[in-house]
């Protein structure tokens, strides 16, 4: 298993398993999809408190309990602050989420709280309050954000204590979504890719030691659908599943491989809940790809060097 260390605190498997999707999903074939991911080197579980209603981490818990799983050999990560038609960074919110997600989730703890999307009327003064009682009470771990740039996280992390400072910042990142690295290519020029959306995001990250997560690995756009097989993205499909051929790989397992050849060292979160698919997925863990291999990839989805 390849891991990624989490705030310098947490060893995690560097594949995550995204849980949005199981609330459909009966407990057996949850219990069944647990256990292929965690024998293939996957033990990091990724929820929120809107994925499914609630329902998403209610299955997980029973499918864990039924697999008798230790909670120790899991590390659960969920998210709040999404609302209907609004974002609640609240304290009040922050608050009664996590204790929600914890009866949901049937655990006595949170590896890893994250506050899903930017809230604008965020009050970090709240939120370190927030953070300080689920520290201190045992209920949460680590603290974390998504999709937050990197002004954003500074501002938060002014009032956040050391040992409640973000950790880990969830971003969508793909061949097909390579916004966070594309400015960084075309500096000091004039063509749209130079365009900075979000403040060198890649590189805060790194200085601050905050591992990137990188949510949809396998869609385009913004939940447009998914690349691998697409007629909008033939040269990018017939690079994938070449290279994919050669190195005895799936597909999936060769776009999370190039994820994980990044030496930001990112967290790849695939969605799947397909068994076979997270069985091929791990292959990801022994895919080695050279720099020539990874720009052929980047190439291929449409980015263009200058």
């Amino acid at each position: 298993m390849k891991a990624v260390e989490i705030g310098g605190k947490l060893t995690a498997s560097a594949i995550a398993l995204g849980c949005m999707r199981i609330s459909g999903m009966s407990v057996t074939n949850v219990e069944q999809l647990i256990q292929v991911s965690m024998e293939g080197g996957i033990n990091f579980f990724d929820h929120a408190d809107i994925y499914g209603g609630g329902e998403s981490e209610r299955i997980f818990a029973k499918a864990t309990k039924q697999s008798k799983i230790p909670r120790d050999k899991v590390i659960i990560q969920t998210k709040c602050g999404i609302r209907k038609g609004f974002f609640d960074f609240s304290r009040e919110h922050i608050l009664a989420s996590a204790d929600e997600s914890l009866k949901r989730l049937d655990t006595d703890y949170i590896d890893l709280y994250l506050l899903h999307r930017p809230d604008t009327l965020m009050e970090p003064e709240e939120v370190a309050e927030a953070f300080t009682r689920l520290r201190k009470s045992g209920k949460v771990r680590q603290f974390g954000v998504s999709n937050q740039n990197s002004g954003q996280i500074r501002l938060l992390n002014k009032y956040l204590k050391d040992d409640l400072a973000v950790t880990v910042n969830q971003l969508q990142f793909s061949p097909t979504n390579t916004g966070m690295i594309n400015s960084g290519f075309n500096v000091n020029m004039e063509n749209p890719p130079s365009v900075d959306h979000d403040g060198g995001i890649l590189e805060f990250c790194r200085l601050e030691n905050i591992t990137i997560q990188a949510w949809s690995p396998f869609q385009y756009g913004f939940f447009e659908g998914v690349f691998l097989g697409s007629e909008k993205y033939p040269e990018l499909n017939k690079v994938i599943n070449s290279l994919a051929k050669d190195k005895n790989v799936t597909p999936e397992a060769l776009v999370v491989a190039w994820i994980l050849r990044h030496p930001a060292k990112m967290q790849a979160i695939p969605g799947t809940t397909n068994v076979e698919r997270i069985k091929g997925i791990c292959g990801a863990y022994s895919c080695e790809m050279t720099r020539e291999e990874w720009y052929a990839i980047y190439c291929a989805a449409g980015n263009v060097l200058p």
